[in-house]
């Protein structure tokens, strides 16, 4: 029988940074990360929220978004820890802050954007994986989330959401 693995020396970070377990599926975490991100933002629009409150909520979770990406990234001896992904809860919602017509069409589009957009890095997003610790795990989501709410903002005004894409 092999040893368990220690628990983590700072379980309070390791919550945040795996957004409460998230980060531990065993398949696509950071997708996992997405879709629950895309689940609180229209449970959110579904009780009378908008995307004031995704920018408020990414606001009030980047501080301790970064710190415990950077330290779960010191604690596993790892740059970029694929069980962090409160990074791609943040960009999850910065895209969706894109929208100003929440339905279905959005958040399906919202999330494949995201999605390509943070697997794709496009400049300047994969340079600024390169900064230090949680700055770097976290930042270049931002960039792919506000990359993506450019392209749900034009999608918008363009009524593709609304009408059909």
């Amino acid at each position: 029988m092999s040893p368990s693995p220690l628990p983590p020396r700072s379980p309070g970070a390791f919550l945040i940074a795996t957004w409460f377990g998230c980060g531990y599926a065993p398949k696509a975490p950071g997708t996992a990360g997405s879709l629950a991100g895309l689940i609180i933002a229209a449970a959110l629009h579904a009780i009378g929220y908008g995307r004031g409150a995704l920018l408020l909520l990414t606001a009030i979770l980047l501080a301790p978004g970064i710190w415990s990406a950077g330290v779960v990234a010191r604690e596993t001896n790892a740059t970029d820890p694929h069980i962090v992904v409160v990074d791609e809860v943040i960009g999850q919602w910065i895209t969706l802050a894109g929208a100003a017509t929440f339905n279905w069409k959005t958040y399906l589009v919202a999330f494949a954007v995201f999605r390509l957009l943070d697997v794709w890095k496009p400049s300047p997003a994969r340079q600024l994986e390169a900064l230090p610790g949680g700055w770097g795990i976290v930042a270049d989501d931002v960039m792919a989330g506000l990359y993506g709410a450019l392209a749900i903002f034009v999608l918008d005004r363009l009524h593709l959401l609304t009408y059909g894409i």
